[in-house]
């Protein structure tokens, strides 16, 4: 029943009709003075006596706070027998690889690539490297089978544990609450992300790329006990990744990160897939240059395709260069695949690195060697001979190294 409404003879006091004069005249109306008409409230005529009541006396305020209170009661009760009627369901929990977002803190932007921007954060206190994946302009169909792959792997990536692979903190498929910094800007209070985006979350490194320290080096080389060191992390690290069914198929320097002890971990999952066990792999995946030659030419390929990569990079880091800085990337494809080009191996190099360069990155695939092969091999070599690593550029000499099969002349 209506709060405001009167009763009895409260009622029966008030005005009987739109216009006319009020039947207690000499009663005091809330509306005005003694004898006037009691503009408030009033009854029409008729057998109903239907109420009016006048808008602007309404306590609309507190009608919206007796209306809530009354639709709570009713969710309680509602909740109450529904509990009574059904056994209690607990409520679903998160899977294991998800995070809560509001823990989150997203700064900086510091990488990008085809599917998502990186940024620096931190997790719960955490230094972390946060990958935002948003596949929005491929079409809806399109990212629907991106997000179903991304959950599918994310499952898998959260159980891997090895020293040489970048730790996996969580992943979220999510971003309503996520909140961007604007460029230029180190607040997380930023522009917000489509709620198709997915974020995976890592653990932040402090050492930079491997690209970073090669191209640091480019003058003066890593030492042969250095590059043995990082070789060995980043075979160990494969074989692992292999020995779990995940091929990476994008191995390339940018995508090795260094702690503060610049021990390698591989990083970027972004074109990782775990193998398939009843189809074959097959279309471009990785980069020019590091492309074994069946992806660059669209053939079925396997966990192979690293152990190529793995040989091109094996050489980037023991000359600290580019592998084929004179090809265009039109014209790479061509040469590697049709003509069987491999990059120079410098005469300094010596033959137990040299070897496993050459094996691994054999055309055919069937003739490389697994990664645990390679971590064997590696482990055999003596480091301790005092022998230096690539020969330096000397300033003074106008070609620069004479052990590349190139001109380095500035």
């Amino acid at each position: 029943m209506d709060p405001m409404a009167p009763t009895g003879a409260a009622a029966r006091g008030r005005s009987r009709s739109f216009g006319g004069s009020s039947s207690n005249a000499s009663g005091t109306g809330a509306g005005g003075g003694g004898g006037g008409v009691n503009l408030d409230m009033f009854v029409r005529a008729g057998a109903d006596k239907e109420m009016y009541v006048r808008a602007d006396k309404i306590d609309l305020k507190n009608l919206d706070m007796q209306l809530e209170k009354t639709r709570s009661q009713v969710w309680l009760e509602h909740q109450r027998s529904h509990r009574a009627a059904s056994p209690q369901q607990p409520a679903a929990p998160l899977l294991e690889w998800e995070i809560d977002l509001a823990k989150l803190d997203i700064q900086n932007q510091i990488a990008h690539g085809t599917f998502g921007v990186v940024y620096r954060g931190t997790y719960d206190g955490h230094d972390v490297a946060v990958k935002v994946l948003d596949w929005g302009s491929d079409g809806q169909e399109s990212t629907a089978k991106h997000r179903e792959a991304f959950e599918k792997e994310v499952a898998v990536w959260q159980k891997l544990d090895h020293p040489n692979v970048t730790k996996f903190v969580g992943a979220s498929m999510g971003t309503s609450q996520l909140k961007i910094p604007k460029k230029g800007s180190t607040s997380s209070s930023g522009r917000p992300v489509p709620n198709d985006c997915c974020v995976v979350v890592v653990d932040y490194l402090h050492g930079g790329t491997l690209k970073t320290l090669l191209y640091n080096h480019r003058d003066k080389k890593l030492s042969y006990k250095k590059v043995v060191h990082l070789a060995l992390d980043l075979a160990r690290g494969l074989s692992y990744l292999h020995s779990k069914k995940i091929m990476h198929r994008d191995v390339k320097a940018e995508n090795m990160l260094l702690d503060r002890k610049r021990t390698l971990k591989i990083a970027d999952f972004g074109v990782a897939r775990v193998e398939a066990q009843s189809s074959d792999v097959t279309g471009q995946t990785g980069t020019l240059g590091y492309m074994a030659p069946e992806v660059l030419q669209g053939k079925p390929y396997d966990h192979k395709c690293d152990v190529y990569s793995f040989g091109i990079l094996l050489w980037e880091t023991y000359c600290c260069a580019m592998a084929y800085p004179n090809y265009s990337l039109a014209d790479i494809s061509y040469h590697v695949v049709k003509l069987g080009i491999r990059p120079d191996i410098p005469r300094c190099c010596p033959r137990a690195l040299s070897e496993i360069m050459t094996r691994c990155w054999d055309g055919n695939p069937d003739n490389r060697p697994e990664m645990s092969e390679v971590v064997t091999l590696l482990e055999k070599i003596d480091t301790g001979s005092g022998k230096g690593g690539m020969t330096p550029v000397d300033d003074h000499v106008a070609h620069g190294c004479s052990c590349f099969g190139f001109n380095r002349s500035a």
